[in-house]
């Protein structure tokens, strides 16, 4: 285990990045059963899942396409709960096949507020695939197809997920020590 300094807080390793690496690979291969024969668009939310989505994508055999969007609802550490949609979606979703890819789903809110946007795009169906949940801090219920970690309600850093901006690229998950 090891222990890091990010501006005034300190944490210690949770999730090294072997175990990250076996669990996205394990999750994309799941991806790759369910989707055999479609050509899913991945949709992965900045900032926090673009190293996710990169080596989920990179593990994908079957035929597919990323795009964008960026939501903001965090400030610090603390889910501020509004939530405000900064770039939005540019493809043509009707009939597509969405797969939402996301660093972490807390509350949920960000989650559900996304997918009620893509269903005014009439979507052929829309996936949750996530790096990270907290089950015990959802708010809302969400049926998440594909989840690599299920997460103590912690604050953590690391592999994309920041604190303050800072700490996105560890190679692995570290938890906030009080």
């Amino acid at each position: 285990m090891s222990i890091v300094t990010i501006k005034d807080k300190t944490f210690k390793t949770s999730i090294t990045e072997k175990e990250i690496k076996e669990r996205v690979k394990a999750v994309a291969e799941q991806i790759n059963r369910d989707m055999a024969g479609k050509n899913p668009l991945l949709l992965a939310v900045l900032n926090g899942s673009f190293v996710f989505a990169a080596d989920l994508m990179r593990e994908l055999t079957i035929p597919c396409e990323i795009s964008f969007v960026k939501l903001a609802s965090y400030q610090g550490t603390t889910s501020t709960g509004k939530i405000k949609e900064v770039i939005g979606i540019n493809e043509d979703l009707t009939d597509r096949t969405v797969i939402i890819v996301e660093d972490i789903v807390d509350t949920g809110l960000t989650m559900k507020r996304m997918i009620e946007s893509l269903g005014t795009r009439h979507p052929a169906s829309v996936h949750i695939c996530t790096l990270l949940v907290k089950p015990d801090k959802l708010q809302v219920e969400l049926d998440i197809d594909y989840a690599a970690f299920r997460i103590p309600n912690e604050f953590i850093v690391g592999y994309g997920l920041d604190y303050d901006q800072q700490g996105r690229q560890l190679k692995e998950i570290y938890t906030l020590v009080e």
